[in-house]
């Protein structure tokens, strides 16, 4: 479990992060939403060790990230997994040396033990016969696979993924949504997806955390978050004609 308690980051004195507490559970597919500026990236950035924080706590499974020594925070990140916006791959590298790069760095695994690896992560993500091509012959749905095939090849405890779904069209979306969540259930992962992404939260969202102004407004599951009266989750929800129809419709469904 990752426990996050009364979180408090600024920048040159303006507070970003006002006093957030949630905590992160196994095998689950937990979500940080909300509008642009409430904070999720800064959130996600102290989750992962990125930024410092002026008050509160972040604890992986028990530990308090700021107690660790170097050496340990070295060897918690190497249990991280992460899924970049754009999912950030190498140019220079095959797909197959992308996937294999954190095994270089974390690892002293043969090449063997490697190659083994690579190739039953990418045939975990469909994607076992594309080792030798550039990332630059590959479409967006396929580099977020590979992405997420990067993230998973270490056997992480923690899977991050900033907007995942970025730039991706709705039906290549549900399919990379679908993948994040069979990952997350089939080796027990913490999974914490930064998103805006209504069809995400619809579709995945386990855990639901609202952050708006830096605090957290609300946190619930896609079950929940139709039922909210809470206005500022509802505005944000029911911003477009489609979701309103969405809402009605699922209302319709479970009455």
């Amino acid at each position: 479990m990752i426990e996050v308690t009364n979180l408090h980051k600024s920048f040159n004195g303006v507070e970003v992060l006002k006093g957030i507490s949630t905590t992160f559970e196994k095998g689950k597919t937990n979500l940080i939403i909300g509008q642009s500026g409430s904070g999720k990236t800064v959130f996600i950035k102290c989750l992962l060790g990125l930024f410092n924080y002026e008050e509160g706590s972040i604890a992986y499974d028990g530990k308090i990230f700021s107690n660790l020594t170097e050496d340990q925070k070295r060897d918690l990140r190497a249990e991280i997994g992460m899924v970049f916006q754009g999912s950030a791959l190498f140019d220079s590298m095959t797909i197959e040396e992308n996937v294999m790069f954190p095994l270089r760095m974390f690892t002293k695994q043969s090449k063997s033990e490697m190659q083994d690896r690579v190739d039953f992560v990418l045939k975990r993500v469909n994607l076992e016969n594309a080792h030798k091509k550039m990332p630059s012959e590959a479409s967006g749905g396929m580099q977020k696979r590979v992405a997420i095939a990067r993230a998973i090849v270490n056997k992480p405890k923690y899977l991050f993924c900033d907007e995942p779904n970025s730039g991706l069209d709705p039906k290549t979306a549900i399919v990379i949504d679908n993948l994040i969540q069979e990952i997350t259930d089939e080796y027990q992962i913490i999974t914490v997806i930064n998103s805006h992404d209504m069809n995400s939260v619809m579709e995945i969202g386990e855990k639901i955390v609202f952050l708006k102004d830096g605090y957290k407004a609300w946190e619930g599951s896609k079950d929940t978050i139709f039922k909210t009266d809470n206005q500022v989750v509802t505005d944000f929800v029911y911003s477009s004609e489609l979701m309103k129809k969405v809402r009605q419709m699922y209302i319709e469904e479970k009455s």
